[in-house]
């Protein structure tokens, strides 16, 4: 089902705000030790800036992975988002699932606190890349 322009950007700006506000909840996770809960976020803040992403550019992925693939396809290789970007959200998909499904992983601080500011900063090329399509679109 192909939206209207103007679902398309609604759609866009609540993915983009569910990502800001998800990461907010990582900075309070991590405030309180909570690990293995700021990673799920922490990977969810990305996800939301991710479909934002393909919805503005109007590309379809019905999985987790397929949104990565989606992403690395359109983006990565054609370097709208660097290789290190595409890693990144590639293993924050990676540690969620640990962290979510095996009992036996163990998340620690130091697998967060380096991540937070990424994520800020992968967040931000999403939204610039929306802005810039939408800009050329209104030419």
């Amino acid at each position: 089902m192909r939206l209207q322009e103007e679902e398309r950007k609604i759609l866009i700006n609540l993915r983009l705000n569910n990502a800001k506000t998800t990461l907010e909840e990582v900075f309070f996770l991590a405030q309180n030790q909570k690990w293995r809960t700021a990673a799920n976020r922490l990977y969810y803040a990305c996800y939301y800036a991710a479909g934002a992403l393909l919805v503005g550019y109007e590309i379809t992925a019905h999985t987790h992975t397929g949104i990565m693939n989606q992403l690395g396809l359109h983006f990565v290789t054609k370097g709208l988002i660097s290789l290190e970007q595409g890693k990144f959200y590639r293993g924050l998909f990676y540690l969620r699932q640990s962290g979510d499904y095996d009992d036996w992983f163990e998340i620690k601080d130091t697998d967060i606190l380096p991540r937070m500011e990424p994520a800020k900063n992968f967040i931000e090329t999403i939204e610039k890349l929306i802005h810039e399509k939408d800009v050329e679109s209104s030419k």
